[in-house]
């Protein structure tokens, strides 16, 4: 279904019953993302699947001050309250944990638990900020170059990736590189412009004052980002950190049963 909220068309699912447990995919994903855990997790929860702005089948607008942190977890809090709902547990990976921390910051009253897979608050240092910002510019300019399919077969083979190289079936391969190609290149360049790490405020001095129940996933073979994991396992007051064996930055790609494992877990110690 689509909901209209400060002018953008959003495309969500809502699946289940339950607690409600709202789903934030990553950079070039979609609602999509979360298709291989809907059956499991939609027979105990109430799932919120939302593509963000500029992804999936939710509307791709010039404005890229439309794609700022503020502004995106402001429209997650109207699709909330457009649901009737006031409570959720939230899982975001990579990109849409970024997005799932910006909203568990800013609007913690909405938040029962937050889980968050190879994800991080930001960027602490100004001159680390110019220089993403600089990088992400580059590629948005080089996405609205090329254009989708070629950007796609780019994204393929970075290094963050490398590890599904040998651990995907060529069938699942295929499936995400749809999933990316059917995004549109004004959407994933705005929001690597709007919504990017260097651009979105920084959370680590919040880290320390958020008080609900925190989980931090990570791969082993994500060296990055578990160790931006650990150093927010110490910030956070209530906080639990897993490094997951035979896995990169996709833990729910590259594992999917343990994956699924782990968010039920985790769901039903929070219940």
């Amino acid at each position: 279904m689509h909901i209209k909220v400060n002018g953008i068309n959003y495309c969500i699912n809502v699946i289940g019953d339950g607690e409600p447990l709202l789903l934030l995919h990553g950079f070039t994903g979609s609602l999509q993302t979360w298709s291989p855990f809907v059956n499991d997790w939609s027979c105990s929860y109430k799932l919120i699947l939302v593509d963000i702005i500029g992804h999936g089948k939710t509307d791709h607008p010039e404005a890229i001050d439309r794609y700022s942190m503020e502004n995106v977890v402001r429209d997650l809090k109207e699709l909330l309250t457009a649901l009737n709902i006031n409570k959720v547990h939230l899982l975001g990976y990579s990109m849409g944990g970024r997005v799932a921390l910006s909203f568990s910051i800013l609007y913690p009253e909405y938040i029962l638990s937050l889980i968050l897979e190879s994800s991080s608050p930001g960027l602490a240092l100004e001159e680390e900020r110019l220089a993403r910002i600089n990088n992400d510019n580059r590629l948005a300019e080089r996405i609205e170059r090329d254009g989708i399919h070629e950007f796609v077969d780019y994204w393929e083979k970075v290094p963050l990736f490398s590890t599904q190289e040998q651990r995907l079936s060529d069938a699942r391969k295929q499936a995400i590189r749809q999933e990316r190609l059917e995004n549109s290149s004004q959407g994933l360049a705005n929001s690597l412009r709007g919504m990017g790490t260097g651009v979105q405020p920084s959370w680590w001095d919040r880290l320390a004052h958020f008080q609900k129940p925190v989980l931090l996933l990570a791969g082993e073979d994500d060296q990055k980002f578990w160790m931006i994991g650990k150093k927010m396992h110490k910030l956070f007051p209530k906080s639990k950190i897993l490094i997951i064996k035979d896995a990169g930055h996709a833990i729910h790609v590259e594992q999917p049963e343990f994956f699924g494992k782990i968010i039920i877990d985790h769901l039903i110690m929070e219940k």
